[in-house]
């Protein structure tokens, strides 16, 4: 391997939210991932483009992490040495996405994408289902996996320009090792609970009914809580539905009436299962021996860690424990997601990442 470049990943970030602190020692990246506080987005957004004219970026809304959490700053994530890279963004997220479809079988012409070494990072404004479904129809042909999330208050950013109804990308070709995207999952099935989802409101990721009876009830007499416990009994008990040897987390949301608004959408007849949370100690404990295993050698990893995780993980204690544990594997950096994206899979609840060799 002498003489070939490796991939290196630098993370740099500011608590207060100062971009120039945040670049600090970076020099020569050849992508650049900006992840920022909504309130000072845009205006990060423009001067990185200033500061880096020629480099391809993408960014979004949301807190992020390496050693540290990063929950109101600024952080800046930048590949250099070793990487090809293509930027890009799929508009009119919310109706037509896939009117911009060639921008990406362009890129991943031009990037010379294949199996082993390329990723595809995306950041999702929302309706991130049909998005998913949109980049899986071009990335499935060439075997290409795709990592991703959704931005806080859905606001992203390519090259400079901020997006509101968009999904940017960048395909990240590792030019000497190979590249694999990972998801973990925390929770289990609970019994032999079956529901068959009925009066869903698609648009707002309602569900009205399971079994026939109002889905509220059904949530809070099958645990044995109380309405206003709802809300934080998803992180124990989310539902989960079946997508053939895999689970799809599904966050409840909020109350709302006898319904329960969801983080994702579930349609009727979608069939549901409860699920628990697991001894998640020692199943981060597994993807890190797993990583190992594929990987001896890990020049950087990247990951987008749900919402409801980071809030689990903080309210017991452990979320510095896990980034310390995830620190020991390499390079270690990521997003805090509002839903995650796992190749043609949009999950809640979850951990994905990638790893470079």
């Amino acid at each position: 391997m002498s003489g070939e470049t490796i991939v290196k990943q630098f993370f740099g970030m500011s608590q207060s939210g100062d971009l120039k602190e945040a670049v600090s020692g970076l020099s020569n990246p050849q992508l650049i991932m900006l992840l920022s506080n909504s309130e000072q987005f845009e205006s990060h957004v423009k001067t990185l483009q200033g500061m880096y004219p020629k480099v391809p970026s993408i960014g979004c809304a949301g807190m992020s992490y390496s050693t540290k959490i990063v929950e109101k700053g600024v952080s800046v994530l930048a590949f250099y040495d070793g990487v090809t890279v293509a930027v890009n963004v799929l508009e009119q997220a919310s109706v037509m996405p896939v009117k911009y479809i060639q921008r990406l079988e362009k890129d991943v012409e031009t990037v010379r994408a294949s199996s082993n070494d390329t990723i595809c990072i995306d950041f999702c404004s929302g309706n991130d289902a049909c998005v998913l479904n949109t980049f899986y129809s071009v990335l499935k042909r060439g075997g290409i996996s795709l990592v991703g999330g959704t931005a806080e208050d859905g606001k992203v950013s390519v090259n400079g320009k901020m997006y509101q109804d968009a999904a940017v990308y960048a395909l990240v070709k590792n030019q000497n090792g190979r590249v694999k995207a990972y998801k973990e999952n925390i929770y289990h099935q609970k019994g032999n609970y079956r529901f068959v989802a009925s009066g869903t409101d698609k648009a707002n990721y309602v569900i009205g009914r399971l079994n026939g009876k109002p889905a509220r009830q059904v949530y809070q007499d099958l645990l044995h809580i109380s309405e206003q416990e709802i809300q934080t009994q998803t992180f124990k008990n989310p539902f989960g539905k079946i997508n053939g040897t895999d689970t799809c987390i599904i966050s409840i949301k909020e109350v709302n009436g006898n319904a329960l608004s969801c983080y994702r959408q579930v349609n009727d007849s979608d069939v549901l299962i409860m699920l628990e949370l697991g001894d998640y100690r020692s199943i981060v404990r597994r993807t890190i021996q797993t990583i190992r295993q594929d990987f001896p050698r890990i020049s950087a990893v990247f990951s987008i860690n749900c919402l409801f995780r980071y809030l689990l993980f903080t309210e017991n204690h452990y979320m510095q424990e896990y980034l310390h544990e995830m620190a020991a594997l390499g390079n270690h950096a990521g997003v805090v997601g509002y839903g995650e994206h796992y190749n043609n899979q949009f999950v809640n609840q979850s951990m994905t990442c990638v790893v470079f060799e």
